[in-house]
């Protein structure tokens, strides 16, 4: 249940969309996009994001994900259905979403697979994307937003 209207208020309004503004720079860039749905439905499992899992996993299906990659995304380690370079690029989402939990930074391996697989300004949307949705996901869990009402292009 809604603890609190982020989206009606008129502050967290405002941050909103600077935010936004700020994300474009990442939809922009070269980094596939496939990719940057990958990276947010992977963070808003790990983070329990209702709101941004619905609304991701649904943009990525309208898009013309499959079926069968968006089901595996949870389990991408034990699946083939992703490319090196999206395997390591989930693998930087789940080490920089949980940076307090690993109580270390990336790790060595899970960098040089991304510097493997992807140039500086790719890198550089990657990161900023793994910041963004983590900052999407903390607003919605806090604040109480739930999932299973968006439609593909609502926002």
């Amino acid at each position: 249940m809604t603890r609190f209207a982020l989206y009606e208020n008129e502050v967290a309004a405002k941050y909103n969309k600077r935010l936004v503004t700020a994300a474009r720079v990442i939809d922009e860039s070269a980094l596939p996009k496939a990719t940057q749905e990958l990276v947010k439905i992977r963070a808003a499992q790990i983070n329990n994001c209702g709101m941004c899992l619905d609304m991701h996993t649904k943009d990525a299906a309208h898009a013309g994900e499959t079926a069968v990659r968006l089901a595996m995304v949870a389990a991408w380690r034990e699946s083939k259905v992703f490319t090196p370079a999206e395997r390591a690029a989930l693998a930087l989402t789940e080490e920089g979403t949980r940076l307090a939990d690993n109580g270390r930074a990336i790790s060595e391996d899970t960098w040089a697979e991304v510097r493997d697989s992807y140039d500086d300004d790719q890198i550089g949307a990657l990161i900023s994307l793994i910041a963004t949705i983590n900052a999407w996901n903390r607003l919605n869990v806090i604040s109480g937003q739930i999932g299973g009402e968006y439609v593909p292009g609502q926002w």
